[in-house]
């Protein structure tokens, strides 16, 4: 009896390759005998093939998933899914042991129906919550998942920062994994006594067919701003590749859906849902024409915040600074009443819920806010320095940079939302990944000059993220903000293809702790 990993379940169900064949269409080709295999998995990668698995053998953007199929025989695959293309390599294998091949001229485009197939279609036993949009994903994920828990729902939670079963954390390496891995998941998950999962649903998913096979029972949307242009052809195709979670004509829409109204893209989202779902809801954190408002709303200068939810007159707080986190809240409360769960009581629950790197605040004992958030995004930091403009009467340093090998049309964008929304614009690295962290530099610091001088924030280019961080603490004074921006939770920083250790939470704290201790006390 093979030992399965912590993402796959212990008990899984037995599918004939014939009947699967079948279901998509494809052509079987025996080697080694004509007895038809039996599957309990499915795996993309040899290397994690388990006896009696699926090997899905399939074209990439450098080589053939079929060169790797005698490894995964090796280790116990009893079948091949594959194109034409990959049938011919196997075909020029000395395959000795039964092997049943699976042709299909598009395995890719199957490959979530295959793998929720393997499994037992298991997201039609779960409340799947499926959360898209450019900003907000995994704040919500955090503030809804506490909230179920707190309903005496059993959740599990997949999102960028971590993916846990129940309470247990497991590894995954992607916001969203690709399709046999995420069936795989959730039959885990169902087989350990999770009832809901909550997870974070990435355009690159939603493209690429990762959730393909899912069922989602709500999709929430937060809201749209540029991102991933270096993957998508336009703005509008990011747009309509999110919409596959709301649309009626998508396989993976969603039976209900939430959508936050606070932008026009959510407003188009919430009519492309309404010819999809069940039932849609619309929250506005600030839009006052959505189903779910807020009212009254006073922040502290702390970061804290009240807020009044109608309808129902419900009082709330939260912790986390950020009108736009008023917005994730809503949005939160919302999708668990279309799940069951008493509004009031989800409010409740996220009134002390911190979440890592997204506006988290660094408290050493100083007389300032000091904030580490994930905002690596032109939209997201304009968010991030407004509402902390909203909330504070002092001063705002920002330490920022801009991703290598990414989308370089935002990195002066970014550098003019600093300019403009901060006092002290502190421009560093980011992850300079292969690229040189000079030229990003300069590409932000551009940008950020072109903000008119009477408007613009001090400007600083800081070679170094450690150095950069230092210089804001230093610079600040009692009622002013530090924000520390562009990696959130992440804790580690790649330079030049090496991912060195660097967590900006902890790096702050110190730089908070040294000035402490030199100065005997903040002013």
């Amino acid at each position: 009896m093979p030992v399965h990993s912590p993402l796959r379940p212990e008990r899984p169900p037995v599918t004939s390759a014939s009947v699967l064949a079948k279901q998509i269409g494809a052509t079987i080709v025996p080697f080694g005998g004509e007895r038809a295999a039996q599957l309990t998995g499915i795996e993309l990668r040899a290397q994690n093939v388990e006896p009696g698995d699926l090997f899905a053998a399939l074209p990439g953007a450098r080589s053939h998933g079929a060169r790797f199929v005698a490894d995964a025989v090796e280790r116990g695959a009893v079948a091949v899914l594959t194109d034409p293309d990959g049938l011919e390599s196997i075909r020029e294998l000395d395959v000795r042991t039964p092997l049943t091949v699976l042709v299909h001229a598009a395995p890719r485009t199957v490959l979530g129906e295959v793998s929720a197939t393997v499994y037992g279609h298991p997201s039609s036993r779960l409340d799947v919550i499926g959360i898209t949009g450019t900003s907000g994903k995994t704040t919500t994920s955090y503030l809804i998942e506490s909230a179920l828990r707190a309903a005496g729902r059993s959740p599990g939670l997949i999102g960028t920062i971590e993916t846990r079963i129940g309470k247990r954390p497991v590894p995954s390496a992607l916001t969203t994994p690709e399709a046999p891995h995420l069936h795989a998941m959730f039959a885990a998950m169902l087989e350990q006594g999770v009832d809901t999962v909550v997870m974070e649903v990435s355009s690159h998913a939603l493209a690429l067919g990762r959730v393909d096979g899912t069922h989602f029972a709500v999709g929430a949307f937060t809201n749209l701003s540029q991102d991933h242009m270096d993957f998508h052809e336009s703005f509008e195709d990011y747009f309509l590749t999110k919409s596959r979670l709301f649309a009626s004509e998508s396989s993976v829409h969603a039976d209900r859906a939430v959508v936050c109204v606070d932008d026009d893209w959510g407003k188009r989202m919430a009519g492309i849902a309404r010819a999809g779902a069940d039932h849609v809801v619309t929250v506005g954190g600030v839009a006052d024409d959505a189903d779910w408002t807020v009212t009254d709303w006073t922040g502290d200068a702390d970061g804290a915040q009240t807020f009044t939810v109608e309808p129902g007159e419900l009082r709330a707080s939260l912790r986390l600074p950020g009108r736009y986190n008023v917005a994730n809240a809503l949005l939160a409360a919302a999708t668990c009443a279309a799940v069951g769960v008493d509004p009031a009581a989800a409010l409740g629950a996220m009134s002390d819920v911190d979440v890592p790197g997204r506006m988290q605040r660094i408290d050493r004992g100083q007389p300032f806010l000091a904030v580490v958030d994930y905002a690596h995004k032109p939209a997201a930091l304009d968010a991030v320095l407004a509402t902390l403009r909203t909330q504070v009467d002092g001063r705002i340093a920002v330490v920022f940079g801009a991703g290598g090998d990414r989308d370089a049309d935002k990195r002066p964008l970014m550098g003019a939302s600093a300019a403009a929304g901060a006092d002290l614009a502190v421009i560093t690295d980011d992850n300079p990944r292969s690229e040189d962290p000079a030229a990003i530099r300069a590409a932000v610091a551009a940008g950020a000059r072109t903000v008119p001088a009477d408007r613009r924030a001090e400007i600083r280019v800081v070679d170094g993220r450690r150095d950069a961080i230092d210089a804001a603490v230093q610079w600040a004074r009692a009622g002013d903000v530090v924000l520390v921006a562009g990696k959130g939770h992440e804790v580690g920083q790649e330079i030049d293809g090496v991912k060195h250790p660097f967590d900006d939470r902890t790096v702050l704290a110190e730089a908070i702790d040294t000035v402490i201790t030199r100065t005997g006390g903040l002013q």
